[in-house]
């Protein structure tokens, strides 16, 4: 159930086309409408969106993105791309380097790869079980080995709501980042030592980052200590855990019971 090269190649090149659409907006100074709640949507999610959808989908694969309807179909399929145009659109609009473009590949109901470009920083993060990592074309190949002095990566609403006092003051930084994807892919690449969200999540906010992660042989839970399934008939998620290989049982006593 492993990916291909060429499955790599694909979610690279699509990853290389966003980019080239994106240079036609500037973040920070991009007008946005809101779709329920308080979601932010630009045209840019749009126009990436389309583009993906344009590139990504072949004969008898299925679809799921944030920014398109939702069809039931996927269901059937074997394989499924799990899309977030721009994960993080909130900090895009706010001129923030904390947003990426997210592609990943499901292969029935596992993430068996994914990959994440944030032009801002500009980061390619590729990955998919069995091929390792690479960042910008180079092969990962150190990832951090203990949570002291390091960095644990934290949602800027969660910090916000006070979710995450309890994790402060301890030998590690947190960090807040907007992206849930690019969190996950910083964990992956080993420029960061865990992330972790205890609120719901959609399956396209993770998909891509938890190939990564698990590309790398670091951990990935949901909040029971399941792994991670896709193509659900809800693509809600209660929350997400990962570490860095080797650190997981430091994280999860941290955290605690749950």
């Amino acid at each position: 159930m492993t990916a291909t090269t060429e499955d790599l190649t694909r979610i690279h090149d699509a990853l290389k086309a966003a980019e080239a659409v994106l240079e036609q907006f500037t973040p920070g100074s991009i007008e946005a409408s809101f779709k329920q709640g308080d979601d932010p949507l630009t045209k840019a999610d749009l126009a990436v969106d389309e583009l993906l959808h344009e590139l990504l989908p072949r004969d008898g694969e299925g679809w799921l993105s944030e920014e398109t309807a939702d069809d039931s179909n996927r269901l059937s399929c074997s394989r499924v791309w799990v899309v977030d145009p721009i994960d993080g659109t909130r900090e895009f609009v706010e001129g923030l380097p904390q947003w990426c473009v997210s592609i990943g590949l499901v292969r029935d109901g596992q993430a068996i790869a994914g990959g994440i470009v944030n032009p801002a920083a500009g980061e390619l993060i590729l990955g998919a079980p069995g091929h390792g990592v690479t960042l910008n074309g180079a092969e990962v190949t150190q990832w951090p080995t203990t949570l002291d002095g390091g960095e644990v990566l934290a949602s800027n609403s969660e910090i916000k709501r006070g979710e995450w006092d309890r994790f402060m003051n301890r030998a590690f930084a947190v960090v807040p980042m907007g992206s849930v994807a690019y969190k996950l892919a910083r964990v992956g690449a080993g420029l960061a030592e865990a992330t972790w969200t205890l609120v719901p999540k959609n399956e396209w906010d993770i998909a891509a980052g938890v190939a990564i992660v698990q590309a790398a042989g670091g951990y990935v839970g949901r909040l029971d200590g399941s792994e991670p399934t896709f193509n659900n008939p809800s693509p809600k998620y209660d929350g997400l855990i990962a570490a860095a290989p080797g650190l997981d049982r430091a994280v999860l006593d941290m955290i605690g019971p749950l």
